[in-house]
């Protein structure tokens, strides 16, 4: 038998490299990128991402659709309500919940981790040369999705207590990407309690622990002039160029007035074709803060710089003749709309969170530099969560692995890594916050002595089982 003091060998198999591929096989990308119903698969996921959960001993709470209610709030991003007008939006974008030990555990003794199925679009074959997976959804966030399972598998293997009296509950959710903002995957699991005392949610951070995550709102500056042949387009207006100078404004000029709050210049779109001068357009901005707060202070900063933009735009066209009529009328053609905004940010945990950084630190877990921006997921939705710590912890990082472009790649020896620190974390946990020793050179098994086994029965979510 093993030595309960030695790390647990946490490592992906064949059959985890075989369930990754199929993983990336699958189409997940939602309707709110594809604008399809028909194309998104994330049934066929959940059922052969729980298949292989069950085989090392975890069941099913639920995998199932959320309910229309979830989507009756202010702060449901606008395009998520839209499309929600087709019955079909919902029903094809499941959410998965598996546990491992039995039911009524107390939030003291359970983990929860969060990991998404659902991806950005643009799929391709996926691949796998022995060292590395392309595909997407690779490192965001099916990779960490699939060494999740093998670094739980470790230490249930390594430490009885895992799956015993203590609990591990494991969110497969829908509706991260998209810009839904986990308002119909992420949102209902953890109001209906489905949550742990720690709660770790899987995306790239270089396998440095994040306690913060950023909220993002959406606005959208429309122009709705009339449009003009462009033989003569100062008859009308010239909505390419009012946006055009509207989106280098406040990507200089926004962000400086917003200090904690990060600006991104998005989308442009007023047309297609040469000969025809556009009336009509919008520009998208994203605007990412770090609570409440320094969101309402975004809104008002973004009104005015988008006020003072009209005004320097006024002014500079006004003497262009081909312009003098888009000068004149700009601030009455122009208008800003909220596709997104209200929501919650992770700032940190509330009370004492030193156990918990003391607990992932023990596991050889650095903390993600406070001078580091934080980034945009499902972990808003912990923020206020009484008596629970919240991390972003995960392989690889959003940019260096191509995460929502072409290339998406996770590397096995990243997966590895990830799965070795998710079992040092549960093993250390189990223990009470004593993290595992590295295994032992020799590998030879040593004793493990006898382990108590108290439950705490509370109420816990009732469970509707994948058949």
């Amino acid at each position: 038998m093993a030595d309960p003091s030695r790390s647990p060998r946490a490592r992906l198999t064949g059959e985890d490299h075989a369930l990754l591929l199929r993983l990336l096989g699958i189409p997940t990308a939602g309707p709110l990128e594809t604008g399809d119903t028909g194309t998104v698969r994330l049934w066929e996921a959940g059922r052969a991402y729980a298949a292989a959960a069950r085989r090392f001993g975890m069941s099913v709470v639920r995998h199932a659709a959320p309910p229309g209610t979830v989507l009756l709030r202010d702060d449901v991003p606008l395009p998520v309500r839209e499309a929600a007008e087709d019955p079909a939006f919902l029903v094809c974008q499941p959410s998965l919940v598996l546990r491992l030990g039995p039911p009524g555990l107390p939030r003291e003794a359970t983990v929860m981790f969060n990991v998404h199925l659902d991806t950005v679009a643009g799929w391709w074959p996926p691949s796998f040369d022995g060292a590395r997976f392309r595909g997407r959804g690779a490192i965001d966030a099916k990779g960490p999705a699939v060494a999740l399972l093998a670094g739980i598998r470790a230490a249930r293997a390594a430490e009885p207590a895992v799956g015993g009296r203590v609990g591990v509950l494991v969110q497969a959710v829908a509706g991260e990407e998209g810009g839904a903002m986990g308002t119909f995957g992420t949102r209902p699991l953890v109001e209906q309690g489905l949550v742990g005392r720690l709660n770790v949610f899987c995306e790239p951070t270089g396998h440095r622990y994040l306690p913060r995550a950023t909220a993002a709102m959406t606005a959208r500056v429309r122009v709705r002039g009339e449009d003009a042949v462009d033989d003569r387009p100062e008859a009308g207006h010239n909505a390419t160029v009012l946006l055009g100078f509207l989106g280098h404004h406040l990507a200089t000029v926004l962000p400086g007035r917003v200090p904690g709050t990060r600006v991104c210049v998005a989308g442009l779109h007023t047309g297609e074709r040469h000969n025809k001068v556009y009336g009509s357009g919008q520009l998208l901005l994203n605007l990412a803060y770090t609570d409440p707060e320094c969101g309402r202070a975004a809104e008002a900063a973004l009104r005015e710089t988008l006020r003072d933009g009209l005004a320097a735009f006024r002014a500079g066209a006004h003497g262009h003749p081909g312009l003098a009529r888009t000068a004149g009328d700009a601030e009455a053609i122009t208008s800003l709309h909220w596709l997104k905004r209200g929501l919650p940010a992770l700032g940190g945990p509330a009370g004492d969170p030193a156990w918990a950084e003391r607990l992932l630190e023990s596991c050889g877990l650095s903390r993600w530099p406070a001078e580091e921006p934080a980034f945009t997921c499902d972990a808003v939705w912990m923020s206020g969560v009484p008596g629970t710590y919240t991390a972003v912890l995960g392989p690889g990082g959003l940019d260096t692995n191509r995460a929502h472009a072409e290339g998406e790649y996770a590397d096995l020896a990243e997966l590895d890594r990830y799965a070795g620190e998710v079992a040092r974390l549960l093993v250390a946990f189990a223990r009470g916050g004593r993290a595992p020793r590295p295994p032992h050179p020799s590998g030879v098994p040593r004793t493990r002595p006898p382990e108590s086994s108290t439950n705490d029965p509370s109420p816990h979510a009732p469970e509707r089982q994948d058949t």
